[in-house]
């Protein structure tokens, strides 16, 4: 395999934001999240999820200030959880979010589900206020619908920059990706590996083995090259820029119609409180 480990700058952004993170779900050893962290932006990752849910925006904010790497040239995202969706709740909790990550600003706040606390007035409202006071550069949601989405771009005032979705080869999310285009938002996709599925998938391994890399690779090069932001976690070093080198990697024609003709699908990520549910 490759062992060439891209700079920052062959990362692809989409209005501004790189391409391909660091997610850091159920990264949940302190030591492993500050590592991973530090490991992978001194790879020339930029970019860099989390949410309060994880329990891990202070190792996050932790793992940042230890890297060789500007604040400022980091696109940090956090999520505001299900249940402090009520507006003063929004506030209060990412005050306590910034605190934790040992920031004044993140670069895109997400509503996490739009479940359980969530109104669409409300929340929304709730964002809106923190983007005028400057503690977040852009307004996100996760897990919506189309339909949640049209909503949310009505109500808001700032624009709607990033829809984060379960997304890969065996979830394409077409519905999602063809309101996202139509509304100007971003897709990010977590999951992108399938919670490792990918690994056993025969066309994604075939893919991986006739161009000498790994199945991660391929499925994270597909995602890029439909335009989505993959976020996929990785812990080890050797995780963290297998996946890097997924940016050297460009799939031709073929084998993306070979990937889009994978018929096996299904969510990874299904709680009863998912708005599909």
């Amino acid at each position: 395999m490759s062992q060439q480990l891209p700079d920052s700058d062959q990362c692809p952004r989409a209005n501004g934001m790189p391409m391909l993170g660091l997610g850091t779900w159920e990264n949940t050893d302190p030591d492993d999240c500050i590592e991973s962290v530090q490991v992978a932006l001194e790879s020339g990752y930029r970019h860099i999820d989390t949410a309060q849910a994880y329990g891990n925006e202070h190792e996050v904010g932790e793992g940042i200030a230890r890297a060789d790497v500007d604040r400022d040239d980091v696109f940090l995202a956090t999520k505001v959880w299900l249940d402090n969706l009520a507006y003063d709740d929004v506030i209060d909790t990412t005050s306590a979010s910034l605190d934790r990550l040992g920031t004044d600003y993140v670069d895109l706040l997400y509503v996490h589900w739009p479940s359980r606390t969530y109104d669409a007035e409300d929340t929304l409202e709730a964002f809106d206020e923190l983007e005028e006071r400057g503690w977040i550069n852009r307004v996100g949601v996760s897990n919506f619908e189309p339909e949640h989405m049209e909503e949310a771009v009505d109500i808001l005032d700032a624009p709607l920059f990033a829809n984060q979705v379960e997304c890969h080869p065996m979830l394409p999310q077409e519905e999602v990706r063809s309101k996202a285009e139509e509304l100007d938002i971003e897709v990010v996709g977590y999951s992108p590996l399938a919670r490792g599925e990918v690994f056993d998938n025969d066309t994604l391994t075939d893919i991986a083995e006739d161009r000498d890399v790994s199945a991660a690779q391929v499925s994270l090069a597909w995602l890029r090259q439909k335009g989505v932001t993959p976020i996929p976690k990785a812990t080890g070093r050797d995780h963290v820029e297998d996946n890097w080198r997924s940016l050297n990697l460009t799939l031709d024609d073929e084998e993306i119609e070979r990937i889009d003709a994978i018929d096996e699908r299904g969510r990874r990520v299904d709680p009863s409180f998912g708005p599909w549910n």
